[in-house]
Formats: C-alpha cells, sequence, structure tokens
C-alpha cells in the first residue's frame, strides 16, 4: 500500500497559495477533497470508474446524450448534450441519427462538429487510428458495447449503427466524451501533453495538473448551456484517499468539501458546523461471483448462503448510517425490481443449512479469494466493510482472502474479466466494486447477457443462461417503454434467484461540506454537477 506522507505538507500549502491568487483576482475557490489516490485521466475518459466523471469528465467534456445531475429530488433522465435530439431508423432500427448542436466551441477556440465526433469514436474505437487511445478506449469500450459503426451525414448529422436492435442504445452515451481534435494536433499528437493542456467544449477548463498531487479547473465563461454556466471560478481537485486525512482537512478549513467522511468523525463535523449531505444513490456494494466452471461460487447453495449470513443492519452501523441495506441489485421500490422467489435477509441457519447441502462444514469450509480496492470514489470504507464480511461468512463455514488492491487496478481486474490471466493467475473469483444502477443498462443487462461476458463487456462472472438472452433479446427491439420495465423486472428477478452477487448496502454517496459551500446539489447518481457549487 502506497504511503501518502506528502498530503499534510501539500494542504498546508494550497490554501496559502490560493488565497494569494484570488485575493489578486477576486476569486471564489472551492477545494475538493477527493477519495482516490490520483487525479483521473483528464485526456477526456477519465479513469477510476464512474465517480471520476464528475472530476475530469462532464466538468472539462460533454457527451453527444447526457444525464440531468443538478436536481436531488427525484431520478435525473437523459438529456441533451452535444446531440440536440436523438432518433431510430423506423427502417432499420439499428440506425440512429443524432442531429448536432450547433455554434459550440472547444475550449482551444475550435468548432465542435460531427467531424469531431468521427474523430472521437475512432480514439476509443478504431485501434488503426491515428489518435487511438488505449487508455482512454479501456475506459470506454465496455461502456458502449453496443456500436457497430458509425460515420459522418453532414456536418452536424451523424449516424451511428448498433450491432443488433437495441432500444436502450442512448444510456450508453453519457459515457462517451468528446475531446478536441485540434488540441491533440496542437499538442504534436500526444496523449500526455493534451493531459496537462486538456481541451474540451464543458463547463470548466483544465488550468492546472499535477499528478497524484491536484487538478485546477477554471469557469467556462463561454459555455454552450447558459444555464449551466459555473457558479465557482475555480475548483481544486485534491486526491486524498485516506478518509480520516480528509475528514481532518475539512476540520482545518484546508478544503471545503469531501466525500466519503469517515462515520466515526460526523457528531464532530456536525457539532463544528459542517453540513452533512446525502440522497438516495443508484448505486449499489457487491461481491460479484464468478459462475465459470472451477469457481467456488458455482453451487447457487453456497451463493444463497452466502447472502443470507450477512447482517446488513450491522454494515449500515457500522456506517454510522451511511448505507441503505441491499435485498438486491436495485432497491426495492424500483420499477425493475420483479418479485423474486429468494429473499435476501440475516438467516445464520438457514446459510448453515445451505452449506451443509452443498457439502462443506466445520471440517471442511470452502476458500475462495476476492479483489477488493483499497479505496475510491464508489467503494464505500472498502476495508472495514470488508473485514466485516470475511467475520461473517467464517461463521457459516466460508473462509475469505483478499488481494487488496489500487482502485484503478481493481477496474482492470473487472474489465478482464473472471478468467483474464489477471484474476486467474491470482485464484480470484469474486470482485468487489461498486456499481452504478441508475439505468436499464447500467443496472441490469450488461451483467447478465451472455454477449458481454468479459473481455466484450462487463459480464465478469460469465453468467450465461438462455431464458436471459432471450428476455434481453425482447428488451432491445422493445421501443415501448413499459414493455421495457415488466421484462426487466423479469431480469432483475433472475438475478436475485439465481443469487448472481452477493449484495450488501446501497450507497447514500455522502458528502461534509464547510458552511462556506452553497448551492451544492446531491443528486440521485454518481453523476454530479458541480457547476451548482457557490462560495
Amino acid at each position: 500500500m502506497r504511503s501518502y506522507k506528502w498530503i499534510p505538507r501539500l494542504l498546508t500549502a494550497v490554501p496559502l497559495a490560493l488565497s494569494l491568487h484570488s485575493g489578486l483576482h477576486a476569486e471564489t475557490v472551492a477545494r475538493y477533497g477527493i477519495s482516490m489516490a490520483d487525479i483521473p485521466l483528464t485526456t477526456g475518459q477519465p479513469d477510476r470508474g464512474a465517480g471520476a466523471y464528475q472530476f475530469t469528465g462532464h466538468t472539462i467534456y460533454d457527451p453527444l446524450v447526457a444525464w440531468e445531475a443538478n436536481i436531488d429530488s427525484r431520478p435525473g433522465k437523459l438529456i441533451a448534450g452535444l446531440a440536440t435530439a436523438w432518433k431510430v431508423d423506423p427502417a432499420d432500427n439499428k440506425k440512429w441519427t443524432f442531429t448536432l448542436r450547433q455554434g459550440v466551441k472547444f475550449h482551444d477556440g475550435s468548432d465542435f462538429k460531427a467531424d469531431a465526433v468521427i474523430w472521437n469514436l475512432d480514439k476509443v474505437l478504431a485501434d488503426k487510428s491515428p489518435q487511438f487511445d488505449a487508455k482512454q478506449s479501456a475506459q470506454v469500450r465496455p461502456r458502449i458495447p453496443s456500436i457497430a459503426s458509425y460515420k459522418k451525414v453532414s456536418d452536424y448529422v451523424v449516424e451511428i449503427t448498433t450491432k443488433d436492435v437495441d432500444a436502450l442504445f442512448p444510456y450508453q452515451l453519457p459515457w462517451f466524451l468528446v475531446s478536441s481534435p485540434a488540441q491533440w494536433e496542437k499538442v504534436g499528437r500526444d496523449w500526455n501533453k493534451f493531459a496537462s493542456q486538456a481541451s474540451g467544449t464543458g463547463p470548466f477548463k483544465l488550468d492546472k495538473l499535477v499528478p497524484r498531487e491536484r487538478a485546477e479547473l477554471v469557469k467556462n465563461a463561454a459555455y454552450w448551456d447558459k444555464t449551466r454556466i459555473a457558479k465557482t471560478d475555480r475548483i481544486v481537485l485534491l486526491p486524498i484517499p485516506d478518509a480520516l486525512t480528509r475528514a481532518n482537512a475539512l476540520l482545518n478549513g484546508q478544503v471545503d468539501i469531501i466525500e466519503t467522511p469517515p462515520p466515526d468523525v460526523l457528531p464532530q463535523l456536525k457539532s463544528s458546523g459542517f453540513k452533512l449531505v446525502k440522497n438516495v444513490t443508484p448505486h449499489v456494494w457487491p461481491y460479484h461471483f464468478s459462475t465459470f466452471p472451477g469457481s467456488p461460487w458455482t453451487d447457487i447453495r453456497v451463493r444463497k448462503a452466502a447472502n443470507l449470513a450477512i447482517d446488513r443492519e450491522g454494515i449500515v452501523a457500522l456506517m454510522n448510517g451511511l448505507a441503505v441495506p441491499a435485498v438486491g441489485q436495485l432497491d426495492a421500490t424500483s420499477t425493475w425490481f420483479g418479485k423474486p422467489t429468494f429473499k435476501i435477509k440475516y438467516d445464520l441457519a438457514a446459510a448453515r443449512a445451505l452449506m451443509a447441502q452443498a457439502g462443506y462444514g466445520p471440517s471442511k469450509p470452502l476458500k475462495a479469494k476476492i479483489a477488493i480496492a483499497q479505496g475510491g470514489t464508489g467503494q464505500m470504507l472498502s476495508l472495514p466493510m470488508n473485514e466485516y464480511i470475511q467475520q461473517s461468512l467464517a461463521e457459516i463455514g466460508i473462509q475469505i482472502e483478499f488481494e487488496v488492491v489500487e482502485l484503478e487496478t481493481l477496474y482492470l481486474k473487472w474489465r478482464s474479466g473472471a478468467k483474464g490471466d489477471i484474476n486467474a493467475s491470482k485464484g480470484v473469483t469474486a470482485i468487489n466494486l461498486g456499481y452504478v444502477t441508475a439505468d436499464p443498462f447500467y443496472a441490469l443487462t450488461r451483467f447478465v447477457d451472455s454477449r458481454y461476458i468479459a473481455p466484450n463487456g462487463v459480464n465478469w462472472g460469465g453468467y450465461a443462461n438462455p431464458k436471459m438472452d432471450a428476455t434481453l433479446n425482447q428488451i432491445r427491439t422493445s421501443f415501448d417503454v413499459k414493455t421495457q420495465d415488466k421484462l426487466l423486472a423479469q431480469v432483475h428477478q433472475t438475478m436475485v434467484d439465481d443469487a448472481l452477487m452477493l449484495w450488501v448496502v446501497h450507497d447514500v454517496n455522502p458528502h461534509a461540506i464547510s458552511p462556506k459551500v452553497k448551492g451544492f446539489v446531491q443528486a440521485q447518481h454518481w453523476f454530479q454537477d458541480l457547476t451548482t457549487i457557490r462560495m
């Protein structure tokens, strides 16, 4: 595990530097302590998971189809981004036409047109193109698996063809972000140089990047969406992976906002005048099992036993209330929850009975290795929570050991799938990774579609069920929302009845903020709109 001894030194220096800078220019500055060990990629497609999109994704860049992330009273929805409209061809449901927004400029002053969209699709999907970037491709290719081909129709119209008819395809596009071809040429066709001289069309511009120390984003006063002009002149992102160090930085006035405060420090934060912000968050914290032959999790009795062995209320207490028990991939109030027959609850006797039926007991424990993150956005309090799970599973004869890795390494292991050498060579048969569950593709279909078995997608454990595939085909070819909802409920119901994962809790994405911070909106998503922050 890395040492972060540089953090206190950095945090001591940053407030003084910013106060001098703001004194000269009367800037408003918000300092954000993030839970990552490094600044996510700034070239267009951020690494370090879904949480990174609020930092170096939807700040510097825009997608064709955006997600509403500036409201907290209800779930967001798909909205126009760099595309003002999109529609499927009634004669060929594989073809989608996107009408592009006119008058948009990249931060470097170049125009946004169809050529830029095609260039960016090549950047992540066409490995023979000059601008292809393996780092960015690795992040977004699994998120846009439906794309087969694409072409420019005119300066402001692009056509994308999917591999199969896919009515849910637009949900994939908020993850595909558009960076400037002209800027890439200007910096000598070098993505490493582009990282510190980034250019997108987003509401913030990258002003400064110091890897593992900070990124400084400044307001794009010329942003095309006048309703989302940033309310703060400068946002400074400071990677502080240790939760206690983040909390101390907030208490000491070195940062203004932190994510994932440690539960045991909440009373001190509140008594010191800091505000805790949390919300319903479509995000689940599970163990994703391998169902490939040879995995100890192939026996459904073992998977069900594991689910019955966890006292989720105990974990909520461990989190000081900053979590909600999970009884499936989705919250039970979801339209897509369905009516599973397997009821997830805490029942040690039933769990032990299932383990005995599967041939395990005190004298013959089941052993397994789980890959987990040391921390990071979306992973909640990874180490304490995993230790709790480890002790709970030991009570029913499941002995697990952990391979603890840095978050981006965990994502690499995830994209590689259970059969990938990075997992198989280490004997890893389950992975603990927080999942966004805001839309049908991200919540459900990508995990159970046999076409998306890794590395073709993120069906990590190799789940293959012909009946499930048939249901997914019906969903893809139905453009009626009510029909989709009914079929999606069947998908979730089957996932739970098959105990595809060990579901533990749903996150509430807690943030602690200084009284100086106004306008912070905790959206019901892992996407967050930082333009609303005022100081």
